[in-house]
C-alpha cells in the first residue's frame, strides 16, 4: 500500500492521528492506547515508513489491533491458552542426552524454575524426555492467579512471547523485567542452538529465528510501554 498521509500525531486520549483522522483498526475501532508511551512508539512506525507502507515492520500496531479486536472480548480464552503451556512449559522438559545439552539445560532452565517458585509460588516439576507430567495443582493456580490479574492489553503481549518461547515462566519473566527479549529468546533455543553447533545451521531455521526474535522483541517493547505510565486524562 502506497504510503496516503504526510503527518503522524498523538491525539488527547493517545489514539494515533493520520492527518489529524484516527487509524482504524481492521475491525473499524479506533486506535487508541491506553499509555503514552505506546501511542508514541506505534505513531513512530507508522512515521517511519517510506513511500510504501509495510506492515510487516509495524509489530507494535499489530499488536494493539490484536488487543482492541479480540483481546478484551475473548480474554477468558487467552488466559485459558496461556495457561496450557504452563501445564507443559518448555523448561520442565529436560533431554535425556547427551550430558552437555542436559547440563546447559540445568544450569539455564532450573534457575527460571526457581524464580517462579519464589516470585509466584508455583512450583513446576521436571521430567526427562518428552512424555507428560502432571503439574501440582497448586502451581496450575498461582500462574492462573498471574494471568486473572492482567487486562487484555498485556495478555496479548504475553501471549506473543509464551507462543514463540514455549514457555509461560519465560514470558512472565519478560513481562515483569527479570528477563530482556533476547535473553528469553535464547533460553527457549538452547535445544536449536545445541543441535546448530552439532550438525551446522539451517539458513531457513536461522530466517526463521530471526524473524521470531524481532517479535519478541516487540512483545517486550509493548509489554514495557503497558507498564510505562498512567493512562489518558479522563474527560
Amino acid at each position: 500500500m502506497k504510503r496516503f498521509y504526510k503527518e503522524v500525531s498523538v491525539g488527547g486520549d493517545f489514539s494515533v492521528l493520520l492527518d489529524g483522522k484516527p487509524i482504524k483498526t481492521p475491525s473499524k475501532a479506533r486506535l487508541v492506547l491506553p499509555t503514552e508511551s505506546l501511542a508514541a512508539a506505534v505513531a513512530e512506525e507508522w512515521r517511519g515508513q517510506g513511500a510504501t507502507i509495510r506492515p510487516a515492520t509495524m509489530l507494535l500496531t499489530k499488536l494493539a489491533n490484536t488487543a482492541i479486536d479480540r483481546a478484551n472480548a475473548l480474554r477468558e480464552d487467552i488466559a485459558s491458552d496461556l495457561l496450557g503451556f504452563g501445564k507443559s512449559d518448555l523448561l520442565c522438559y529436560r533431554a535425556v542426552e547427551p550430558a552437555e545439552l542436559i547440563e546447559r539445560q540445568q544450569e539455564a532452565w532450573s534457575p527460571m524454575l526457581d524464580w517462579a517458585d519464589q516470585a509466584f509460588g508455583a512450583r513446576l516439576k521436571v521430567t526427562h524426555g518428552v512424555r507428560h507430567i502432571e503439574q501440582d495443582g497448586e502451581a496450575i493456580a498461582a500462574l492462573n492467579r498471574v494471568l486473572k490479574a492482567l487486562d487484555g492489553w498485556a495478555l496479548t503481549g504475553l501471549q506473543t512471547a509464551t507462543t514463540i518461547t514455549g514457555s509461560l515462566v519465560l514470558a512472565i519473566a519478560i513481562l515483569e523485567g527479570r528477563l530482556t527479549p533476547s535473553k528469553a529468546f535464547a533460553l527457549s533455543r538452547i535445544d536449536e542452538e545445541f543441535q546448530a553447533e552439532k550438525w551446522g545451521a539451517d539458513p531457513e531455521a536461522e530466517k526463521r529465528a530471526r524473524l521470531h526474535a524481532a517479535e519478541l522483541e516487540a512483545a517486550g517493547r509493548f509489554l514495557q510501554f503497558l507498564s510505562a505510565g498512567e493512562g489518558p486524562p479522563s474527560p
